[in-house]
């Protein structure tokens, strides 16, 4: 491990100010309680997350993605080991460290490749999805199909992390308070090749970061530049990047996203708009935004019903 990557792990203590990004880091609970039982599980009106988080195994199914990434489930999803050589995976008490396989597959292999491309000492796994996807409770409006994954931007330690760790730790935050860029004391050359790795899978469709991290990259990426492509500054991920997969074979009702156009996205133009001061200091609106109501069972793909009533996979 070169020394600046020795420094960064010092710094997971760091609190910061929440923003949408803090998702990434957000504590989990070290005695996460089951949900109680819904006094009326079959009332239409009721929010399809409040079925599909109740589910902590997968649907006993061949695998399938259906529907679309912020409306649809996951039949036949694969767990992502806890460990492994070259990856640990956080916040256990969600329960959202499934997916499709072929991201399951994805995930080892970036860990493997980072290791080996950037000298990554480990990728810090975040949330992949439910056991059947769908809705979740808190934090995404995505990662309903088994198809996206958030992966830290803080280097694994050098030690098998414990429970408490994986609850407890925060991630670094890698922009600088004014919003404009990164901070050149933890984002890293070595960021660079990890979030180059990821976008060079070819199963990758988009990969989702802060708009500084964005600029950063457009700034240092050396060589083959064409992976910028895939590269899209998005609100938020300031402590992470978002992997988005493209439907995979043997999932016709998957609802896939248009490609991106070829160009790197790092002309002035491409990023004006996400440094605006309206974009990075928002104001309020004068009145609070009605909740919207939550997505159905019925709003979501017809099959999705069949996925959150089949039997509990074998573990």
């Amino acid at each position: 491990m070169t020394p600046r990557l020795r420094l960064i792990p010092l710094l997971i203590p760091i609190l910061v100010a929440c923003t949408i990004s803090a998702r990434a880091q957000d504590k989990g609970s070290l005695t996460p309680q089951p949900l109680p039982p819904l006094a009326n599980p079959n009332d239409p009106k009721i929010g399809a997350k409040e079925l599909f988080a109740r589910k902590v195994l997968p649907a006993a199914m061949p695998t399938r993605s259906i529907g679309g990434y912020t409306k649809g489930c996951l039949a036949g999803a694969a767990q992502m080991p806890l460990n492994g050589d070259t990856w640990q995976v956080m916040r256990l008490s969600r329960n959202r460290y499934w997916g499709h396989p072929d991201m399951i597959a994805l995930l080892k292999r970036l860990a493997a490749n980072a290791h080996k491309d950037a000298g990554w000492p480990g990728i810090l796994v975040g949330d992949i999805g439910q056991p059947r996807g769908g809705p979740a409770l808190t934090g995404h409006a995505s990662h309903q199909i088994g198809l996206d994954a958030d992966i830290w931007l803080t280097p694994m330690p050098d030690r098998k992390l414990s429970r408490e760790d994986r609850e407890e730790m925060s991630a670094v935050m890698m922009v600088r308070d004014d919003r404009l860029d990164i901070d050149p004391r933890v984002f890293t050359p070595a960021h660079v090749l990890v979030i180059r790795d990821a976008a060079r899978e070819p199963a990758v469709q988009r990969i989702f970061v802060n708009p500084a991290i964005k600029k950063a990259l457009c700034r240092d990426a050396k060589g083959d530049r064409s992976w910028l492509s895939k590269v899209r500054p998005w609100w938020g991920h300031d402590y992470h990047f978002h992997i988005r997969m493209r439907c995979p074979s043997g999932s016709p009702e998957c609802e896939g996203q248009k490609p991106q156009s070829e160009g790197e996205g790092c002309k002035p133009s491409d990023l004006a708009y996400w440094f605006k001061d309206s974009v990075l200091h928002p104001k309020p609106p004068p009145k609070p935004p009605k909740p919207r109501p939550p997505t159905t069972l019925a709003q979501l793909p017809a099959d999705c019903k069949a996925v959150l009533n089949a039997a509990d996979a074998k573990q």
